[in-house]
């Protein structure tokens, strides 16, 4: 008998985690996605997971500077765009990406890679589409969940990483 409850109490606790597991909003770093339309309707679309500060030093802590971080958690970062683009002095056709930086304190580097498909980590060396400043700064308010958005004025969308008390940002152009 007792080795039946066990039994039973095991596989509950399998099927526990593997439902946590396929359901990836109760992660400890959810899935969030930022999007931003041209005006003729083209997207760049961004999905990643979003990790808490929880009490932590991000940047400088966790997060080392002059280091490839995955800008993000659990699954890669993707950079999708239907529309090819200048993200920062870089000229990027339509496709799909990945997306890491390094962070450090007066200037970020946004990494575009071409690898897709893969864990966030370990970055994949050698596969690297382009790379560009990010212009970094601080935030008004300390920001606990890692944010990725964009902001949009007329042609433009600006790319910003908020985590912490940190900004980092890059413009992105439609090409015409």
């Amino acid at each position: 008998m007792q080795k039946c409850v066990a039994l039973l109490a095991l596989l509950f606790c399998v099927v526990t985690i593997s439902a946590a597991q396929q359901d990836k909003s109760k992660r400890p770093s959810p899935p969030a996605q930022a999007q931003c339309k041209f005006s003729d309707g083209k997207t760049i679309t961004i999905d990643y997971s979003s990790p808490r500060m929880r009490g932590r030093k991000i940047f400088g802590g966790l997060v080392p500077y002059g280091q490839v971080w995955r800008a993000g958690a659990n699954e890669a970062t993707t950079f999708v765009v239907d529309t090819a683009v200048t993200v920062g002095d870089k000229d990027v056709p339509a496709g799909s990406y990945t997306l890491f930086a390094v962070p450090n304190p007066e200037k970020w580097t946004l990494i575009i890679s071409k690898k897709t498909g893969e864990w966030g980590v370990p970055y994949p060396e050698g596969e690297d589409f382009a790379r560009t400043d990010m212009s970094a700064g601080k935030t008004q308010a300390a920001v606990e969940n890692f944010t990725i958005g964009f902001d949009q004025a007329g042609g433009k969308c600006t790319l910003h990483l908020d985590w912490e008390n940190t900004r980092a940002s890059v413009d992105i152009v439609e090409k015409k």
